[in-house]
């Protein structure tokens, strides 16, 4: 096995790990919107509100939390300020992601006992292919034109012709893409996939290795909040490289996209998640 398909199998077995872990996005049982009606769930402790106070769960005798070294215990506790990213609370069985989508606050339970977890089977891969693995430039924007938050375009040519992919920053260089093409839909996810970029070298040389595209959140579960790639990242062709559709034990366990929230991309440290 050559280097490069060696490097390939040990990211693929890793994405995988991921993938199946018990904090992971498969691990994730619902997605709690919450209003000013004090509400109770099945899959995490506390009856929780929003209200002007903020986020407030109110634990009953007998339960409790875990927010850092803190226990919460019997009775409110007011939660953040609340961002994209927010907190993580533990609790016997589980955790809870509770964090800001557009001024609602929202509480995401992740337990290893999850039934999209115990579905899941697996992420079909394109067969690793060195031709996927494209030279190109990036243009940096003097303003973002694009996109919002957008910083330049990933510039590259494939069989012939000239393509342009918006891009956005990471915090150390990187450049972060989400795209479509002609396999959207077909053999892989129909609304998006992603692919992370090495930073730029100091001529604005970049290597884009599609076999490294990976499926977003949205393609595994309902339960998060997933954004679209403008309609300047549909690529005209078929990017047979990367993530498939995943496999589920359960076709009614297919996501439909019907419960989470879904955007134009923008800015933020946590759009990948």
């Amino acid at each position: 096995m050559t280097d490069f398909l060696q490097d390939w199998q040990a990211y693929a077995d890793r994405r995988e790990e991921r993938l199946r872990s018990a904090v992971g996005y498969l691990a994730i049982t619902a997605i709690h919107w919450l209003s000013t009606t004090p509400e109770r769930f099945t899959d995490v402790p506390g009856q929780w509100c929003q209200d002007e106070r903020g986020t407030t769960v109110t634990l009953a005798p007998g339960e409790t939390l875990t927010l850092d070294d803190d226990v919460l215990t019997t009775g409110p506790h007011v939660l953040g300020p609340l961002d994209y990213t927010g907190l993580t609370i533990s609790f016997d069985g589980g955790t809870a992601e509770v964090a800001d989508r557009g001024g609602t606050a929202i509480v995401r339970p992740r337990r290893p006992d999850s039934a999209t977890l115990r579905a899941y089977r697996g992420t079909p891969r394109y067969p690793a292919d060195a031709r996927w693995v494209l030279s190109g430039r990036f243009e940096p924007y003097d303003e973002p034109v694009a996109a919002p938050d957008a910083v330049g375009e990933v510039v590259f040519e494939h069989e012939g012709a000239g393509h342009r992919l918006v891009a956005w920053g990471e915090d150390d260089g990187s450049l972060w893409i989400l795209f479509r093409d002609a396999t959207s839909g077909v053999t892989t996810y129909p609304a998006n996939r992603q692919i992370l970029v090495a930073p730029p070298t100091p001529d604005g040389t970049v290597t884009i290795d599609f076999n490294r595209a990976i499926n977003m959140p949205c393609a595994y579960t309902d339960f998060v909040t997933c954004p679209l790639p403008p309609a300047a990242n549909t690529l005209p062709f078929a990017v047979e490289a990367g993530e498939q559709v995943p496999t589920m034990a359960d076709a009614d366990r297919v996501p439909s996209g019907t419960d989470g929230e879904r955007q134009t991309v923008s800015g933020g440290p946590s759009r990948r998640r």
